[in-house]
């Protein structure tokens, strides 16, 4: 699925300027990443809709977001927590989400994500516009995980590159190219993004480190954002893939996995699988 929309995928732990807790700041949040979703989406005048369904502590992080996009100038701010499907399908709901410019989902379980919403009207509305009007949906950690067709759901990083320490389930579907794993580096998700591959070696792996994003735009195009890395995994050209062969809780090996590491301003078109390094002179942004 390409839209006319906009999808910000985000590792987790973007700054929001809100202190000195590695959770809540980033020192530059009128250059972060929320930045970028605010530019995106229209400026500060964008209505902006804000979805803690993943998180465990809504209330908290719901308010987080509130200061700060307040902190970039947005006065057009709601929050919706959905913790049913039938709040997905209320009248308020479809109403906010027909009138939003961007949607941004953030971290915790992607499963809730998907069990609360997923199918409901409320999805339905939200992929239509996104492939139909520039939408903008951007999510953190469970919310960027939850965009892909296939979604990471769980695995362990102890047991990685072992048959089965991935978790598979079906995501939101607004991007059908991509599997994306999410704290990639601090959590070291190498082996479970790199089964994740072996599974379906006809699509991308994106981990993303944390402060850390892709705008991915109408043409299939993404650039990086923020202050850290994203490590791709094209499986397009794999020699050797053990997986469909071997029991669970046996080691896995593949021939060939690409991996590419992007950092900030870099591009890559996934289409055609095409890289833009940014040059040095230009990198330190």
């Amino acid at each position: 699925m390409t839209g006319k929309g906009v999808l910000i995928p985000i590792g987790g732990n973007e700054d929001k300027g809100l202190g000195e807790n590695e959770n809540y700041t980033l020192d530059f949040i009128e250059e972060g990443i929320l930045s970028h979703v605010v530019r995106e989406s229209g400026g500060p005048d964008a209505n902006i809709i804000i979805i803690p369904t993943a998180s465990s502590i809504p209330k908290e992080v719901s308010q987080n977001y509130l200061d700060a996009f307040s902190h970039l100038g947005c006065k057009n701010l709601r929050v919706l927590d959905i913790r049913n499907r039938m709040h997905s399908s209320k009248k308020e709901t479809i109403k906010a989400v027909e009138e939003a410019d961007c949607i941004m989902f953030s971290g915790g379980d992607q499963s809730k994500i998907v069990k609360f919403i997923g199918g409901t009207d409320m999805h339905h509305l939200m992929a239509h516009r996104y492939l139909n009007e520039k939408l903008v949906i951007a999510g953190t950690s469970a919310g960027a995980m939850a965009m892909s067709e296939h979604m990471i759901a769980g695995g362990s990083s102890q047991e990685s590159l072992y048959k089965g320490a991935v978790i598979m389930r079906n995501g939101l579907g607004l991007i059908k190219d991509l599997i994306i794993d999410t704290h990639f580096i601090h959590r070291g998700r190498f082996g479970r993004l790199a089964e994740a591959m072996a599974i379906h070696p006809n699509l991308l792996g994106v981990g993303l480190a944390e402060d850390t994003g892709i705008i991915i735009d109408a043409e299939n195009h993404f650039k990086v954002i923020g202050s850290g890395m994203v490590i791709l995994f094209d499986p397009s050209g794999l020699t050797h893939n053990s997986h469909k062969a071997l029991p669970e809780g046996t080691p896995i090996s593949l021939g060939n996995l690409v991996v590419h590491i992007l950092a900030n301003s870099d591009e890559f078109t996934i289409t055609n699988r095409n890289i833009n390094i940014t040059p040095l002179e230009a990198g330190f942004i």
